[in-house]
């Protein structure tokens, strides 16, 4: 009990300062390695920010500080980015999460909603990074992306 608590005052301090508590079945850690594993019902909540899935694994360096994140399993997620004005939620089969880049990475059938401009990807691989606001998608041969958006056409005419 005492390395799950350490575990989530760690990712508090490292992802700044903001508190994360995590909830699962069941936890393994191994503090050498710098991995820690929660399986079963696993709920990351930091902020407004959300994740669920079957199973996270957090990658550590040498001064236990996160440097990865991976989520399997029927993967949902909610996350806010107000810096950036902008809020998403999806899912996904895998999600990886690079603090250091503040970069998302949503893996098999994802669908991802912005949700203040109503914007929605689907792809098989779709990459969200947070700092600079890029984002990428990439299909499969018989699958590809697909973007929907709305157009204001009120706004259109206007700038004529």
């Amino acid at each position: 009990m005492r390395k799950i608590v350490s575990f989530i005052i760690l990712c508090a301090l490292s992802l700044s300062a903001e508190q994360v508590v995590i909830t699962a079945d069941a936890f393994e850690g191994n503090e050498k390695k710098g991995i820690t594993t929660f399986i079963g019902n696993v709920k990351i909540k930091k902020g407004n920010d959300e994740l669920n899935a079957s199973k996270v694994t957090v990658l550590t360096d040498k001064d236990r500080n996160p440097y990865q994140y991976e989520a399997q399993g029927s993967v949902s997620f909610y996350i806010d980015l107000s810096e950036q004005n902008a809020t998403y939620k999806g899912d996904a089969q895998k999600v990886l999460y690079l603090p250091l880049k503040q970069e998302y990475q949503f893996y098999t059938n994802v669908h991802l909603y912005q949700l203040k401009t109503d914007r929605k990807v689907f792809g098989e691989e779709v990459i969200l990074n947070a700092k600079d606001g890029n984002a990428k998608a990439i299909g499969k041969e018989k699958s590809p992306v697909i973007m929907i958006f709305n157009i204001d056409e009120k706004n259109k005419n206007e700038k004529k």
